[in-house]
C-alpha cells in the first residue's frame, strides 16, 4: 500500500484524511493548526511536525488549501523534496492556470500530478460521498482511483491538467447563483406570508426544484442539520464561495464568456461578506434579504 502524505484538514480536508485513514491507508497528515491533526490521531492517521516531515517517504501527496498563493506556496516547497514517481494530487479550488503551471514544474521533476477539486460540501467529506473532478493524466487518475474512492463516490476525467479547476469553477458558480436566488424567493415568500417550510415543500415538488432547496435550505429550521439551523456554523464558508465566484470572473473574462448572472452573484456576495459574514455558511446569504 502506497503511503500517503495529506496537507491541509481544515473543514474539507479534515473529514477526507480521516476516511482514508479510518479505511486502512497509511496516511501522514499536517495542518499549522494542532487542533486539526489533534482531532485525525483518534482515526488513525500519523501527525508530522511539518509539510516537509509528512511527505518523508510519501508516495502519494494530497493537498486541500484554501487558496492559490497558498498551494502554490506550499508547492515551491515540497516539490524539490519529493521523489521521482511521486503522485500529487492538489484538491484546492483554484485557477486552473496555476494548476496547468504547478503541474509543468512537477513534470519537469519527474512528479505525476492532478488538479481534483471536490464537490459535495462538509457533509459530503465527512460521509466520504465526495465528486472529484479531475484534470491531468488518465493514467495517473487510475493510480489514484481507489484512493479517492475511499472519499469519493463520483469521479469524474474532466480532461487535461486545469480542466479540473475550470469544472469545478463552473459548479461553484451554478451554486452560488442558486444558493442566492432560492434565499431570494424564501425571502419573498414569508414577506407575502408564507411559511418557508410549506413553500420549500411546493418548490421542491414543482419546476424550481434545486439543490440548494432541497439539501442545504438557507432558512433556519427548515432542516435540523443544515448550518441555516445552527446559526450559520460549519459548512463552507462564504468567504470561500466569494473567492470562488471571483475565480469564475476571472475565467470569464479570460475566455471572453458573458456570465451576468455570475457577476450578480458575486455582487451579492460581496455586499454580504462586506457585512462582517464571511465566515459564516455560505447559504447565510439568506440574511441579506431578512
Amino acid at each position: 500500500m502506497e503511503k500517503i502524505a495529506f496537507i491541509g484538514l481544515g473543514h474539507m480536508g479534515g473529514p477526507m484524511a480521516g476516511n482514508l485513514a479510518a479505511k486502512g491507508f497509511d496516511v501522514t497528515v499536517y495542518d499549522l493548526s494542532t487542533p486539526a491533526m489533534t482531532a485525525l490521531a483518534a482515526s488513525g492517521a500519523q501527525l508530522a511536525t511539518s509539510a516537509r516531515a509528512a511527505i518523508d517517504g510519501a508516495s502519494i501527496l494530497i493537498t486541500m488549501l484554501p487558496a492559490a498563493r497558498h498551494v502554490e506556496d506550499l508547492y515551491l516547497e515540497l516539490l524539490p523534496a519529493l521523489g521521482a514517481g511521486t503522485l500529487a494530487i492538489d484538491c484546492s479550488t483554484i485557477d486552473a492556470a496555476t494548476s496547468i503551471r504547478l503541474a509543468d514544474n512537477a513534470r519537469a521533476r519527474g512528479i505525476a500530478m492532478l488538479d481534483a477539486p471536490v464537490s459535495g460540501g462538509t457533509a459530503g467529506a465527512a460521509a466520504g460521498s465526495l465528486t472529484f473532478m479531475v484534470g491531468g493524466n488518465a493514467g495517473n487518475l487510475a493510480r489514484a482511483q481507489p484512493v479517492l474512492a475511499a472519499m469519493g463516490h463520483n469521479i469524474f476525467h474532466a480532461g487535461a491538467h486545469g480542466a479540473g479547476q475550470s469544472a469545478k469553477i463552473c459548479n461553484n458558480m451554478l451554486l452560488g447563483i442558486l444558493m442566492a436566488a432560492t434565499a431570494e424567493t424564501l425571502a419573498l415568500g414569508v414577506k407575502n406570508g408564507l411559511d418557508p417550510a410549506v413553500l420549500s415543500h411546493i418548490m421542491s415538488k414543482s419546476s424550481g426544484r434545486n439543490w440548494a432547496l432541497e439539501l442545504y435550505n438557507p432558512w433556519p429550521g427548515i432542516m435540523p442539520n443544515s448550518p441555516a439551523s445552527h446559526d450559520y456554523n460549519g459548512g463552507f464558508m462564504g468567504s470561500l464561495m466569494l473567492k470562488d465566484l471571483g475565480l469564475a470572473r476571472d475565467s470569464a473574462h479570460a475566455a471572453h464568456a458573458d456570465t451576468p448572472l455570475g457577476a450578480l452573484a458575486h455582487a451579492l456576495f460581496e455586499k454580504h461578506i462586506a457585512a462582517g459574514h464571511g465566515g459564516q455558511d455560505f447559504s447565510s446569504i439568506q440574511q441579506l434579504y431578512r
